[in-house]
């Protein structure tokens, strides 16, 4: 659903949140529209003045977004299921999980922490709105009465805790992948027993909702709406695609249930030893096996990280016979390991393997037991994996 790898910006609970790129339009196109929405409805606010309260407005909006979001992740966590990390982006946010969720409880769980956490954000900003001006005032700001738009402050809490409300109903709508279309998915899994048949059900509802949002945004725009009809017609197509992916992916999904990383992997890895020479391994691994990398363990077999051949060779000669490959491999951190026995659909969503092409798998100390490749993960995917039975 997004364009690429998105641009990081700080870690939340250790967890990775990054922006898409599209989610400078995003943000552009929200601040625009507050702008003039502030200048029409507070008397006397100058347009600096509205341009700032729109942009505070707009980056609150985006926080609870993250909020909500970081609902998702922190529940997913608690379940055992890594997050690769937060994207916002044009359509709001997304938490990357790096694999399905194992059953239909954990996915009701994972589903509604996100409109938990919205509910909660809507709840406090009616609370402050309802202190700062008065329940009346509050509830008038928030239906757009001119007269309690006065307050800048109020304005924007009322502003933001109708946004909180709109996207939660929004959410809960029962169309996969909105997180009502999860929880819709996590009560038919438990029906039918069947984690495809529950997908294909509430995504074929996703695809439904996605014709009446274009449709709709078709009538609006034929009534004047234009850019409000464009965007629901965005809204609807971008549903309607990721409706038919999240059903593409479960299927796929399907065909590795229950294989390992140990079923694919090769589990006779060539790796260098640490306190080797660069001069022996140059001769020894680079020269005899034509490998642009291999990974490095120390005496007991523990994973140390990669040497390249490249970065060898520019070792002068007559060091290359002093300076151990230990001292020149690049990595070893976590994000070029894998756990043997990990899931095989984890790796399906993992940036280091697309990236580097390859992951070493480890055991729980660490030691090298193999390496596996994107090739092998792909092949797994389209074909299956022989011999290996769901467990």
């Amino acid at each position: 659903m997004l364009s690429g790898r998105s641009i990081p910006l700080v870690r939340v609970f250790g967890i990775r949140v990054g922006v898409d790129p599209s989610w400078f339009l995003a943000l552009f196109l929200f601040i625009w529209w507050l702008t003039g929405y502030y200048q029409d409805a507070l008397p006397g606010k100058n347009d600096s003045g509205a341009f700032l309260l729109a942009t505070a407005t707009a980056l609150l909006y985006f926080a609870s977004i993250l909020l909500h979001e970081l609902g998702h992740a922190l529940v997913a966590i608690r379940n055992k299921i890594p997050i690769a990390g937060i994207d916002l982006w044009l359509f709001g946010g997304i938490a990357r999980m790096t694999r399905d969720t194992p059953s239909p409880g954990v996915e009701f769980r994972v589903s509604i922490a996100g409109p938990v956490v919205t509910l909660l954000i809507a709840g406090a900003c009616s609370l402050i709105g309802i202190a700062a001006g008065g329940a009346h005032d509050f509830w008038s700001a928030v239906k757009g009465d001119p007269v309690a738009l006065r307050d800048g402050f109020l304005a924007m809490i009322a502003q933001l805790a109708f946004i909180n409300v709109l996207l939660l109903v929004f959410n809960m709508i029962p169309a996969f992948p909105l997180d009502g279309g999860r929880v819709a998915r996590a009560i038919a899994w438990k029906v039918t027993g069947d984690r495809t048949r529950a997908t294909n059900f509430t995504a074929t509802i996703g695809q439904g909702f996605s014709y009446v949002m274009i449709g709709g945004g078709i009538f609006v725009i034929l009534n004047g709406g234009v850019v409000s009809g464009l965007w629901l017609i965005f809204i609807g197509i971008f549903l309607g695609q990721a409706a038919k992916g999240a059903a593409y992916q479960t299927a796929l999904m399907s065909k590795i249930e229950g294989v390992r990383v140990a079923d694919v992997m090769d589990d006779e890895p060539v790796a260098i030893p640490g306190d080797m020479t660069i001069e022996r391994a140059l001769h020894e691994y680079f020269l005899r096996y034509r490998y642009p990398w291999f990974p490095v363990v120390d005496s007991n077999g523990r994973f140390v990280g990669v040497v390249d051949r490249e970065r060898a060779e520019r070792i002068p000669e007559d060091r290359q016979r002093v300076f151990t490959v230990r001292e020149i491999v690049r990595g070893g951190e976590d994000n070029m390991r894998v756990r043997s026995d990990d899931p095989l659909e984890a790796l399906l969503a993992s940036e280091p393997l697309l990236r580097t092409g390859a992951l070493m798998a480890v055991d729980a100390d660490g030691r090298l037991l193999g390496i596996i490749t994107w090739d092998q993960v792909r092949r797994a995917v389209q074909q299956g994996v022989p011999g290996v039975a769901p467990r």
